[in-house]
């Protein structure tokens, strides 16, 4: 067993060690984990603990996240004040992000990981010609990172599942999730094991690489944000419509800083996939995660999937996978699940909802185009069994009345186990013959991996999706494409009409026979009668040993670059920085850092920081990418000028609006500026992930102790942060502002950091703290 220099400082923990406590049945937490074994009774122990010291009912987020706490005992617990310690049960990462993560991790010295980890390659393919064709390509293609994926996981003892084995999120609600789990995984949706009633988290990879070296995970303690579900679901009603419901009632940062936690009589009418849906897209509210209390949805959900086992031993542990009765809720919305109506948000964002019904008129009157050129299913979101069957459904009344999409139609299985199943099954010839086009299993269009051709860029459109995320030119890259967001279903009816102008609930098709009819609401099976059918083994176990594995980083590749650390803080001001850019309006991690044709740099911190902030709209002109360097008064590119602001050794400040970088957890975001010279984000409020992102790197994310200061600060001003010797919790920071006039002002800055993040930030990162203490220790 080794045990890490610094063990009793850090506070990290043995390496792939079982729980010291004895399992009353030792089960496994995935069949590719044979000896990591389900730790209910520590569960128990930290529950009761903490229910003794806050003396009340517990909510469900509350009994795995405080059963996940490091010193129970001692933690300080408040909702929406006190940081967490906390001990997650794994790791996932998927390989767009897996890449610095996996950097990271190597950088930081230490041999093997101290959870069970897996890496997913779901994000590198292209949606060009069909599934095989695309993953043959993206094979060759990725030929690079793919080995330094694979070689990495067979080094420091993560899993690897290899291109086409499907999207994260699925693989996990497949194998890894389980009630009662606390799992973080290095992308924005991994909320969606949530549906199987685990507290799933989306962190950067700086955060994982935390958990993966043993050292206890900080969260600041959520609040709790109860749905209330009444009623039952039917019709073309599903469960994409309740998410659809709620964002637009807590609208894109409605979410932040608390757990969505469903409960009522209506949860027992959604199938435990239709609970990973809700809670996948619970991102986009920004919520912390999701979760649905433990039922025999879920019970049925893991028989299927080969786990009965650990079905059985929730059922022992099942007072701990239920919120207590009388448990108090910081805010509550009920949803009679019986008046829901299908709904379509967008577009342009996810929490702009609309009941189907209403959409054509209003897409007329806002003049948006009501032609659908696409419609798009599948996604981490909506790619199960049951979705697939319910599209199927639709297809098929169409084929029998010799009907076609008049859009252009694509469909993604969330995994090779469902490819393989609907392929068994039938759902996919029904889907090919309708004249949808059967994609990898793999992210695709839903990140903007799409090689479209059907329009060009600048050319408005509309297109539908079964997708979480609409934001400008997610999809395609195109920033007149009109993307909105619902149910497999409705995108399958809308498709085959090809005009948001139709309801299926009330309007009629005509036939090839020249008959009209109207599509019956679909219906399908939420799980196989059959077994699923695992199809192509994709699954790449660790070695028990492997230390012995070379891990190659070629100096002059253009894909992936090893780290060099981060400048320590040099313990004085920030004294009049240039402001890089002041951002107009929405600004999410899309427009600080794309993805697309940029995923391939992911691994190369130099390269991709090529794209920062290009998508992001200057208040000085209206543009994007197009930014005064204050030292020449010529106006450039976002990075050019960031590149000779650091030439020059001038630092610089980004200004931001409301809930900057929500949106993608992708790091990067945090990455680029701090790696271009950028020492200080200033917005109105940080969305919950970039927030600790920034933090993670060693740059300040400040808040406008007022609001409307944001007006005092134009794009050629210099600013001074001052009061970083005194830098503590809760204290606010000055901001001098110096005009160019020669006049100042001062303002008020707030912070969210406590006493180990501002540590971050004086070691210049917090893998510099980390390797600071290793050394210390040692």
């Amino acid at each position: 067993m080794f045990v890490p220099h610094g063990a009793s400082l850090l506070g990290i923990r043995c390496y792939h060690v079982a729980p010291v406590l004895c399992q009353r049945a030792k089960v496994a937490m995935s069949h590719f984990e044979p000896n990591e074994y389900i730790n209910y009774e520590k569960l128990e122990k930290n529950i009761n603990i903490v229910r003794k010291r806050l003396d009340r009912p517990l909510t469900l987020s509350e009994k795995i996240v405080y059963g996940h706490l490091d010193d129970p005992a001692k933690q300080e617990i408040e909702r929406g004040k006190t940081y967490l310690r906390l001990r997650p049960d794994r790791v996932a990462m998927q390989d767009a992000t897996a890449q610095m993560a996996m950097l990271q991790f190597i950088s930081s010295g230490l041999p093997k990981v101290a959870v069970p980890s897996t890496i997913h390659c779901d994000h590198l393919i292209e949606a060009q010609s069909g599934g095989e064709k695309d993953l043959r390509r993206a094979k060759d293609i990725n030929q690079e990172v793919y080995n330094f994926l694979a070689t990495a996981g067979a080094k420091y003892g993560v899993g690897f599942w290899k291109p086409g084995s499907g999207i994260i999120h699925q693989i996990i609600l497949e194998n890894y999730s389980y009630p009662g789990v606390m799992l973080i995984g290095t992308d924005s949706h991994t909320p969606n094991g949530g549906g199987l009633g685990g507290i799933c988290i989306g962190v950067g990879g700086a955060d994982a690489v935390d958990v993966m070296a043993g050292i206890p995970w900080e969260l600041k303690c959520p609040k709790v944000i109860g749905v209330k579900l009444t009623g039952k679901l039917s019709g073309w009603s599903s469960p994409k419509d309740v998410i659809l419901k709620v964002a637009g009632i807590l609208t894109v940062k409605g979410g932040t800083g608390a757990i969505i936690e469903y409960h009522g009589p209506g949860v027992d009418s959604i199938s435990c996939t239709g609970m990973a849906t809700i809670c996948n897209m619970g991102a986009e509210i920004g919520a912390t995660t999701s979760i649905f209390p433990y039922n025999a949805r879920m019970k049925k959900y893991l028989g299927k999937t080969g786990r009965a086992d650990i079905a059985a031993l929730a059922d022992e542990f099942q007072q701990h996978l239920v919120p207590d009765s009388g448990c108090q809720y910081d805010q509550v919305i009920e949803i009679n699940l019986s008046e829901l109506k299908p709904h379509i948000n967008g577009p342009f964002t996810p929490d702009l909802a609309h009941p189907v019904s209403d959409i054509g008129a209003v897409a007329e009157k806002e003049g948006w185009p009501v032609d659908i050129r696409v419609g798009l299913i599948g996604s981490c979101t909506n790619s199960s069994y049951e979705d697939m069957g319910r599209s199927a459904a639709v297809a098929k009344q169409a084929l029998a009345h010799g009907l076609k999409c008049k859009s252009k139609f694509t469909i993604t299985p969330g995994s090779e186990q469902i490819r393989a199943t609907i392929e068994r099954d039938g759902y996919a010839q029904i889907l090919r013959d309708v004249g949808g086009l059967v994609l990898a299993n793999a992210c695709g269009p839903c990140i903007g991996q799409w090689d479209r051709k059907d329009i060009k860029k600048g050319e408005k459109n509309t297109i539908v999706t079964s997708y979480n995320r609409n934001f400008t030119g997610r999809n395609d890259a195109n920033p007149e494409t009109h993307a909105f967001v619902t149910s497999p279903e409705i995108v399958t009816a809308l498709s085959i009409a090809g005009t948001l102008k139709f309801n299926p609930e009330t309007d009629y098709l005509t036939g090839a026979d020249g008959k009209k009819f109207k599509l019956e609401a679909p219906d399908a099976d939420e799980l196989p009668k059959l077994e699923f059918d695992p199809g192509q083994d994709t699954y790449q176990y660790p070695p028990k040993d492997g230390s012995g594995q070379h891990v190659d980083v070629s100096p002059t590749s253009q894909r992936l670059q090893l780290l060099e650390p981060f400048d320590k803080w040099d313990g004085k001001d920030l004294e009049d920085m240039l402001i890089l850019i002041k951002v107009k309006g929405k600004c999410t991690t899309d427009h600080i850092s794309a993805a697309g044709p940029w995923l391939k740099f992911r691994g190369h911190l130099d390269n991709i920081s090529n794209n920062l902030l290009i998508g992001a709209i200057n208040i000085e002109n209206g543009k994007a990418n197009s930014v005064r360097n204050a030292l020449t008064q010529e106006f450039g590119p976002v990075p050019d000028t960031a590149r000779y602001y650091k030439k020059m050794g001038v630092k610089w400040a980004v200004i931001g609006d409301e809930n900057y970088g929500e949106g993608s957890s992708r790091e990067h975001a945090a990455l680029e500026p701090r790696h271009l010279g950028g020492r200080v984000i200033i917005t109105k409020s940080f969305a919950r992930i970039h927030e600790t992102n920034l933090k993670k790197q060693g740059l300040l994310p400040l808040t406008f102790a007022d609001p409307a200061d944001y007006n005092k600060i134009h794009p050629v001003d210099k600013l001074s942060i001052v009061g970083l010797a005194d830098f503590a919790p809760g204290k606010p920071l000055k901001c001098i502002i110096k005009h160019p006039n020669g006049s100042q002002e001062t303002i008020m800055l707030n912070h969210t950091f406590n006493e180990s993040q501002i540590e971050w930030f004086q070691a210049g990162s917090a893998l510099n703290r980390m390797k600071e203490l290793q050394q210390k220790s040692s």
